[in-house]
């Protein structure tokens, strides 16, 4: 069976078992920060099984992407290891459990992939006698082939929240592919027992005290590795001859001009090199962008490394958009997005090449630096943490720098890079601490909507209502009653808050009853369907169980409404003017103004910023009919609509439209015509990352008071310059045209000064040990014009050292320079610069020919500059 036969087969199966197929969700979680990737086939249904939130269906089958980076460099060294995997993946959510989980796992794997039951084994939690009954007595398997496993293998949990033991499916390869020892058996790391299937239960609820409770509403999670049963079925030694993975490494080795399976160097850059291109591909489609940081540093070391192997095998060009393109064109009928954004990730990865290719030239100058200090220092090694240093910031394999560390005839401290590296790692799982699975707020405010149920939010159609308080919190406590001064949280059966969520900012709202004042300030919605207002009480008391009366501030949603819109608004039109591969990537919407962050490569132009502007404001201006209804997913798609970012969707969504012109999936609150948006005014457009841009803009009464200010802002200039507004333009050019010809004025005789300085410094040369040093103070106002300085003399001299200080502002700038004909003798600029500074009360360093410092003590700059006839002289040897 093909890859795609066996997906295809695996959703079949399940489906005819009651499951809901569902698309895989994005790599780039949704709502939960304490992750960077969708890792497993759970992470989409995590709030299912914590409780957080409600599930369309109790039955789920999904074949999820996934990417995992821990172990990296076992990528291509090993069989199965990959940085982007396939995993296919059945759920429950309260419905069946292992009396039907373990037999269907059974029969497909059996009857459907038709694995031999003699080539199967089963591992399960040591204590677990539920599951070695249903897999002994119930599907057949003798019970020698079913082995009981401690904790740290078979039982799954992730802090306080649901967890439970786990039981594995393993596939016996033989004993040919096994490591050969006494005691290899299922468990064994070697490549003969092949754990293909997962299975979870998760039965029990870990409080943060460690104890575990049953849980009433027991699950199913499973997951099996897609590459992993393919290698079985296809009966290849590794994941990478699969026809998932082969003809992508052949593709490449095609390009390279060599031949997969010939030498095992080669084929480990090869395999690397298609891995690492379709983790890449795949998280760029889902909107991550190389970056420094977060998700965006994986991508871009990823793509490095795979850059770095190709190095190693010969390539100079770019090359990685090209293995891209193939991983689009195999994956694309499976994951079609891949083909809607084939051209947007194609930039991105070439553009990132590109970027790298200049790293790497100046990786290549920090080495030479580093082998030249060597050499005139009479070192043979270079050392493991500069090692280190070119790889963590140039991006340098250890081999490459091996290599260009041979050539001239030193080596590498290889064991003390492995310690830097581990250091690294260690400081990565530091600060990678796992999360909570579910915390403890979390779970309280679970335990309270199950306690006083869910809220009806009202807010779409009406900003008040009435409503009775069903739960008080102070300090994270339940409390029966709160009186004035006090600051609470406190839940309503019906509610007109808009709670925080997808960008827009939550409600502001008076609470009030006979006696009771309360000003609510926030509005969250910690768990699905349990909406937690936050206010201050200004006077009263409020009791469990009161009527109140709700009143949203509606100047303040009416601002907040104009907006949303205009952020929906905004979106088509920087697709019409800049292309289909922009997309949301993030925004806030508040009342004051509206941020909203898109996927695109450069700066806007001034121009294409004027046309988003105006497309948006003839938008408003056409008096748009904005309808919101609902619809279900597929329906909303083939209408065109858009999902915003940060949202999430169950099988009915909520769809916004705006005449003809936007359609767009989204849960907040809107206008009801394009037109109470008043006017929309661009206000800044900023980077906030590789390949990510940010626009903020104001509407209505907000885009009125930005003009008022600019208006201002303009007057005032004119009445600076002493000219009717209609002629300040004019009078401003005239302006910056005198202050150019002072200042090209300015430079002619700042070079003219130099010149006489620097005949006046010729004759501070002394001659020491046989080589001319000078060092002298001079009139520069800033560290380039004193670099100039140097320049000038060092042309002057020919041969020797150079030493020049000046005072501005309080502070010293010094450089020194050595010219190259007396490295060989010992001098280096860089140490003698320090020991200068350090008179000056600074500190600097540099390149053996030309370094610079600075200094906080101008009062010691003439014995600085003595010291530095001595301190040359030291460093002098005999020739």
């Amino acid at each position: 069976m093909t890859g795609h036969e066996i997906r295809e087969s695996f959703l079949k199966f399940f489906e005819t078992k009651g499951h809901k197929i569902l698309p895989s969700a994005s790599l780039i979680p949704t709502g939960d920060p304490s992750i960077l990737w969708t890792a497993a086939g759970m992470v989409p249904f995590k709030p299912y099984f914590t409780g957080a939130a409600r599930p369309d269906f109790t039955r789920v089958t999904t074949c999820q992407k996934c990417i995992r980076t821990p172990d990296i460099e076992s990528v291509g060294r090993t069989a199965r290891h990959h940085t982007f995997f396939e995993m296919l993946g059945n759920f429950s959510f309260g419905d069946y459990f292992k009396e039907s989980a373990i037999p269907w796992a059974w029969e497909y794997v059996t009857e459907h992939l038709r694995l031999q039951p003699e080539q199967l084994w089963i591992t399960i939690y040591q204590d677990d006698d539920e599951a070695f009954d249903i897999w002994h007595r119930v599907v057949g398997v003798p019970a020698d082939r079913i082995v009981r496993m401690g904790k740290d293998t078979n039982f799954w949990e992730i802090g306080v929240g649901p967890c439970g033991p786990c039981s594995e499916i393993h596939v016996d390869l033989g004993a040919e592919r096994g490591c050969g020892e006494p005691g290899c058996a299922v468990g064994c790391e070697c490549d003969r027992w092949l754990e293909i299937w997962n299975l979870v239960f998760i039965q029990y609820f870990r409080d943060e005290e460690g104890n575990y409770s049953p849980l009433a509403n027991k699950g199913i999670d499973t997951g099996m590795g897609l590459e992993r049963v393919a290698s079985v079925l296809q009966s290849v030694p590794t994941n990478f001859e699969t026809d998932l993975l082969r003809e992508i490494v052949d593709f490449t080795a095609e390009l390279f001009g060599l031949k997969y399976g010939v030498d095992s160097k080669t084929d480990l850059a090869l395999k690397v090199i298609a891995d690492h291109c379709r983790a890449i591909t795949f998280a760029v489609t889902d909107g991550a962008l190389p970056s420094n940081e977060g998700r965006g540093y994986v991508i871009r070391r990823l793509l490095r490394r795979a850059v770095r192997f190709g190095r190693l095998l010969g390539m100079q060009g770019h090359f990685m958009s090209q293995v891209a393109a193939t991983v689009i064109r195999q994956m694309g009928s499976a994951y079609p997005e891949l083909v809607e954004k084939k051209d947007h990730v194609l930039k991105v990865i070439l553009a990132e090449e590109e970027r790298f290719g200049e790293t790497l030239v100046q990786g290549t100058e920090m080495l030479n630096q580093i082998i030249a200090g060597l050499k005139a220092s009479g070192g043979e090694v270079i050392p493991g943490a500069s090692a280190f240093k070119l790889y963590d910031t140039y991006g340098f394999p250890l081999e490459l720098t091996q290599e260009m560390a041979a050539e001239q005839g030193l080596t590498v401290d290889s064991d003390g890079f492995g310690e830097s590296m581990e250091g690294q790692r260690q400081r990565a799982r530091s600060a990678r601490q796992e999360n909570e699975y579910i915390s403890e707020r979390d779970a309280f405010f679970k335990e309270l909507r199950e306690q006083v149920g869910p809220t009806n939010f009202v807010g779409y159609n009406s900003l008040e209502a009435e409503a009775s308080v069903l739960g008080i919190l102070t300090g994270g406590e339940r409390v029966p009653s709160a009186s004035a001064g006090q600051e609470i949280e406190f839940v309503l059966k019906v509610t007109p808050c808009y709670a925080e969520s997808g960008g827009q900012v939550g409600d502001h709202a008076r609470v009030t009853a006979p006696g009771l004042k309360i000003e609510v300030f926030e509005v969250k919605k910690p768990v699905e369907n349990l909406f937690v207002h936050r206010g201050k009480i200004t006077s009263g008391v409020i009791k469990e169980g009161d009527l109140v009366q709700v009143q949203v501030d509606s100047t303040r949603r009416a601002a907040i409404c104009r907006n949303h819109s205009a952020t929906h608004l905004l979106h088509k039109a920087l697709k019409e003017v800049l292309g289909g591969h922009v997309n949301q990537a993030g925004s806030l919407v508040e009342p004051e103004r509206l941020r909203f962050d898109f996927t695109h490569y450069a700066a806007m132009s001034e121009e294409e910023l004027k046309r988003v502007e105006g497309i948006v404001n003839r938008a408003v201006l056409a008096n748009l009919p904005v309808e919101v209804f609902e619809t279900s997913v597929a329906e909303a798609r083939a209408l065109g609509a858009a999902a915003l970012f940060g949202e999430k969707y169950g099988e009915r969504v909520r769809a916004v439209k705006m005449g003809d012109f936007s359609l767009e999936l989204c849960g907040g609150t809107h206008l009801c015509s394009t037109a109470e948006a008043g006017l929309f005014k661009l206000v800044g457009e900023s980077s906030v990352g590789a390949g990510l841009r940010r626009i903020e803009a104001v509407t209505g009464e907000g885009a009125l008071s930005y003009i008022d200010e600019r208006e201002e802002q303009f007057a005032e200039i004119a009445r600076l310059l002493k000219a009717p507004p209609q002629e300040a333009t004019h009078r401003v050019e005239g302006l910056l045209q005198n202050l150019k010809d002072l200042e090209a004025e300015s430079e002619l005789l700042q070079a003219r000064l130099a010149r006489y300085q620097v005949q006046d410094l010729l004759d501070r040369i002394k001659e020491v040990k046989g080589v001319k040093v000078l060092a002298g103070q001079a009139a520069a106002p800033d560290i380039d014009s004193l670099r100039g300085m140097v320049d000038l003399l060092r042309d002057k001299i020919g041969s020797g050292v150079i030493v020049l200080g000046s005072e501005a502002s309080g502070k010293v700038s010094l450089v020194a320079a050595v010219t190259k004909d007396l490295l060989a003798r010992g001098l280096h600029a860089g140490k003698l610069i320090k020991a200068v500074a350090a008179v000056v009360g600074g500190g600097g360093g540099g390149r053996p020919e030309l370094a610079q410092a600075g200094g906080k003590d101008p009062s010691c700059l003439k014995e600085a500059l003595e010291l530095a006839y001595q301190v040359a002289g030291n460093q002098i040897k005999d020739s």
